[in-house]
Order: C-alpha cells, then sequence, then structure tokens
C-alpha cells in the first residue's frame, strides 16, 4: 500500500495506557476508535471494518477475538495488546479470563490467529504460550511507554511508603498485594505508609493500621503529588505485567520496592528493592533499605525509566509494526 493504513483501535475500557496508545498512533495513522462492549460493540468494529486496514486491540478478551475473526473474513490484519489480566489463571481466586470454560477458547484462538501480539513484557509472553499452547511465533515484547515531563520529582521526599493497587474486589485484594502491604505496615508502626485504590467497600473490609492513610481513588494530578512526596514505592503484586503506577513513581524518583512477580523485576531492575511475595521479614528488610537509601537512588530509577520504557521507543516501534503490516 502507499497510502498509510487506517486503523480500527478497540478496547471495552478507558486507561491510561489505552489513550496513551490512541495518541501514538494518531501522529502517523488516521483512527477510529471504539471503547464499548456488549453488541454494541460488535456493531461498531462490522461498520467500521470496510473501511480500515488493520484493526488494534487492548487485551486478549472475547471481544478482540471475534474481531480477529472478523479480519480473517474481511481481509484485514490485525493487532492484540496483552496487558496482564488477559493472560492470567488463578484457579484458587477464580480470577483471570481463562478460569471460563467458554471464554478461553475464544481467546486463545484470538491470541493464536492475529497477524501481530505484543506482550508488555516477557512474562506475558510466556504465560499466553503456555495457556494457548503453542510456540508464540506471533508475539514480541514491547514495554508501555512513560511520560518523562508529565511524570517528575518536586521538592523534598518525605519517609513515605505509597502504593497504588486497583482493588475493586477480594481476589484483587490478594492479587495486588494490599493485605501484604498493610501487614507490612503493621510492623513498622513509626512509618507512614499511604495506599491509594480498594474500593469504598472492599475498605471496610480491610484491617487497616493506624500509621496507614487509605484513599479509593485520586485524579492524576493528586497522584503526583503523592509520587513526589514518597520516599519509597511499593509494587506487592502477586502477579503483574509491567506496572504504570511503578513506572510513573520511579519517573518522580521514588525508590522501588516490588516482588520477584511478573513484570515488576523487569521495570525495577538494579534501581531498587526486590522481595519474596508474602514474607513480611523480608520485606520489612527491603522497605527499610529503601527509605535509607541516599538520594541518588531515586535518581537511578527515574533514569531506568527515562533509557528503557520511553514514549518515544513505543512509538517508534509501533510505526514499524504497522509498516510491516500495511506491505
Amino acid at each position: 500500500m502507499n497510502r498509510a493504513p487506517h486503523i480500527l483501535f478497540t478496547s471495552t475500557f478507558r486507561a491510561s495506557f489505552v489513550q496513551q496508545d490512541i495518541v501514538l498512533l494518531g501522529k502517523s495513522y488516521s483512527l477510529t476508535v471504539v471503547v464499548a462492549s456488549g453488541m454494541r460493540a460488535i456493531i461498531r468494529y462490522l461498520a467500521a471494518l470496510k473501511n480500515v486496514s488493520i484493526t488494534y486491540s487492548w487485551f486478549a478478551s472475547v471481544y478482540s477475538s471475534v474481531l480477529v475473526l472478523l479480519t480473517k473474513i474481511f481481509g484485514k490484519r490485525s493487532v492484540i495488546v496483552l496487558g496482564g489480566i488477559d493472560v492470567a489463571d488463578i484457579r484458587e481466586l477464580k480470577y483471570g479470563i481463562w478460569n471460563s470454560w467458554w471464554r478461553a477458547p475464544i481467546v486463545r484462538y484470538g491470541i493464536m490467529h492475529a497477524d501481530a501480539v505484543l506482550a508488555v513484557d516477557m512474562f506475558l509472553k510466556i504465560e499466553a504460550m503456555r495457556l494457548a499452547n503453542y510456540d508464540g511465533r506471533n508475539i514480541s515484547v514491547l514495554p508501555t511507554g512513560y511520560d518523562a515531563e508529565a511524570w517528575k520529582p518536586a521538592g523534598v521526599k518525605r519517609p513515605m511508603v505509597l502504593m497504588v493497587a486497583s482493588a475493586p474486589d477480594r481476589a484483587r485484594v490478594k492479587i495486588k498485594g494490599v493485605d501484604f502491604f498493610l501487614g507490612i505496615a503493621r510492623t513498622l508502626p513509626d512509618i507512614r505508609f499511604v495506599l491509594i485504590g480498594p474500593t469504598e467497600e472492599i475498605i471496610t473490609t480491610l484491617r487497616v493500621p493506624e500509621n496507614v492513610r487509605i484513599s479509593s481513588y485520586l485524579p492524576p494530578h493528586e497522584l503526583l503529588l503523592l509520587y513526589q512526596e514518597a520516599k519509597v514505592y511499593a509494587q506487592l503484586s502477586m502477579r503483574e505485567g509491567l506496572p504504570n503506577s511503578l513506572c510513573e513513581a520511579m519517573l518522580c524518583e521514588c525508590v522501588p520496592v516490588g516482588t520477584h512477580n511478573g513484570g515488576i523485576p523487569t521495570a525495577i531492575g538494579d534501581a531498587g528493592y526486590l522481595c519474596d511475595h508474602g514474607n513480611i521479614a523480608d520485606a520489612q528488610r527491603q522497605v527499610k533499605a529503601a527509605l535509607h537509601a541516599p538520594i541518588e537512588r531515586g535518581a537511578a530509577a527515574r533514569r531506568r525509566i527515562v533509557e528503557n520504557f520511553s514514549l518515544e521507543r513505543r512509538h517508534v516501534a509501533l510505526t514499524e509494526l504497522m509498516g510491516t503490516l500495511s506491505t
């Protein structure tokens, strides 16, 4: 093709990383954006397909897999982005689409037959290959990117430990390490801890120590102020893709403490501290080390995200992929 492809961009919900890809792709291509679910989404896919050459879907789901099938019928090309929950299968918590007897084979079809699958971390590629039981030949790893001008340090850091964790139910409390975080806070009563993300309903079920401030939601500009204030950011999840909040906090020169799980070590590298999930004594040691780390450690955390997870890097890679798919 000589002209730039028109892209159908889909997701079932809006999030900062979804919006970011809309902006990045929109710099070079015309987009039809469908953020919807239910039959309305499928109808809008069908209406848009005749005018596009590539579909680009955030998360492997029933919707993105149906869209892959439609691209085969209409002779279009398809991309699916793996974010984390789409390759989760935690049976004991009934967490993840792969727990569903009917959704799992549909999602397997979508992952295996998309022209390109982008995993934000190598962990997700390995999980997709395991769950779909194939060689992952169409999967490549492309991290999300982060805006170093939007997320930047300011002012003096305080001896505070921050964690941001969306937790709308008990399963997410476990998976995001909310109970683990609160357990660590109990062992360090003289340290201030701040937890953002659990719903108001979930908050009422938690045993929250007196040294923990907890809030269900903060808008980005208020989160930025907390990132800029906190000396330490904790990412204590049982599993993760490439955690957005962790990377944003590191850009604000928080010293990171995370578990060895998923994409957390990918983000932290040698710029912070790692512990075993559920091991409070180990985590307490790492949090103390981070709190006493020199100021240069926070600068190293920011530098790691700037050098390895920039918006420009993602933009270049997406542009190259679109060019390949449109030839």
